[in-house]
């Protein structure tokens, strides 16, 4: 009898060649390349919020100045637009974060600020070249030194709002507080339809510090969560989700909490603040780490993180996707806690293919 037994061997190590060069669906999310494509524009003091408007411009505020200035789509010097009222900047609280409805002629814009009694967010009128009248549609949330959230996303004709603990872990599990939560509201404040418990503002409770909210292609809500000392968190956001914190910091492994995507630790190489998703990859800015990271996603997966190499840029604060696909990083250098360079900070535009 002819045996053919040496006549597969070589398909079945050819298969297997094959197998391993197959990327998996994490790995084929990641992009071939990112790098700096100029810098947007200079001399900005704190900045945190950032939101685009039609034209490709973006509104920038500065946390301790209370000041938002416009910065062109091509880059150039920044002017002053306006200045959100009652802004009552003090360690990390301040002007946080901003966000502008979508549509061709936004006619107000949401702002996230720290008062001399609470945190809370505003309405502001907006006739595309500056600032008008300014109404609260949230008030209450608890202020401190540290720890006050501060990050905006609109979704349809809801507002997603992060909060921070305020230094108080054990408000992050009562559900009557609104501090330590990711909260749905509606344009006008009031608790969105569909929240997980009703009449209640809050979408998910358990969070230590939560500044930068993202939405992938399919609508999931994805939230940074600074740690304590261990590890931070790159988090799927699901209605009625406890996060754990300040029973759990990282993964539970427990049932009745939610666990992290992805982690980073010790929080020394990370300390994750904004967010921004450009197809199946999430990309986070850190302040100390002083990195880009960009984490491939894979429905409701997060592969390892990976630094981008963009060369020495200090904190990192915010990262969001232009209309023009391109990446808007911008740093921190003059909050306090970094090493200011000259013309800091600044916004950098990074190209991704």
């Amino acid at each position: 009898m002819t045996m053919r037994r040496p006549l597969l061997l070589p398909l079945i190590s050819l298969l297997a060649a094959l197998a391993l060069t197959i990327p998996s669906c994490a790995d084929a999310a990641e992009p071939l390349r990112v790098s700096r494509a100029g810098t947007v524009t200079t001399g900005l003091e704190a900045p945190w919020g950032l939101a685009f408007l039609p034209d490709g411009s973006a509104l920038v505020g500065e946390r301790d100045s209370g000041r938002i200035l416009r910065v062109p789509a091509s880059g150039g010097r920044a002017s002053v637009v306006g200045r959100v009222r009652g802004v009552a900047a003090a360690g990390e609280g301040g002007l946080l974060g901003i966000a502008l409805p979508p549509g061709p002629h936004p006619s107000f814009l949401f702002a996230y600020l720290t008062t001399a009694t609470d945190n809370r967010v505003v309405r502001i009128g907006w006739d595309g070249r500056r600032l008008g009248s300014q109404r609260p549609i949230l008030t209450g949330i608890p202020k401190s030194p540290i720890h006050n959230g501060g990050g905006l996303l609109i979704e349809g004709r809801t507002l997603f709002v992060s909060t921070g603990d305020a230094g108080v872990g054990e408000r992050a599990q009562d559900p009557t507080s609104l501090a330590g939560k990711i909260l749905r509201l509606t344009w006008a404040g009031r608790p969105a339809p569909g929240n997980p418990f009703r009449g209640s503002p809050v979408y998910s409770l358990g969070h230590r510090n939560v500044q930068g909210l993202a939405l992938d292609g399919q609508g999931r809500l994805w939230a940074t969560e600074f740690g304590a000392k261990d590890v931070d968190e790159l988090n799927l956001i699901r209605p009625g989700a406890n996060y754990g914190w300040p029973l759990h910091e990282g993964p539970a492994n427990d049932s009745a909490y939610a666990d992290p995507a992805a982690t980073w630790s010790p929080t020394s190489i990370a300390s994750p603040s904004g967010v921004a998703i450009l197809g199946r990859t999430a990309y986070v800015a850190t302040l100390r780490g002083r990195t880009l990271y960009r984490v491939p996603l894979s429905g409701e997966t997060a592969a390892k993180p990976r630094a981008v190499a963009l060369g020495a840029l200090g904190r990192l604060r915010t990262v969001a996707v232009a209309p023009d696909g391109t990446l808007w990083l911008m740093t921190n250098n003059t909050d306090g806690r970094g090493d200011p360079r000259p013309g800091d900070d600044r916004i950098i535009r990074l190209r991704v293919r």
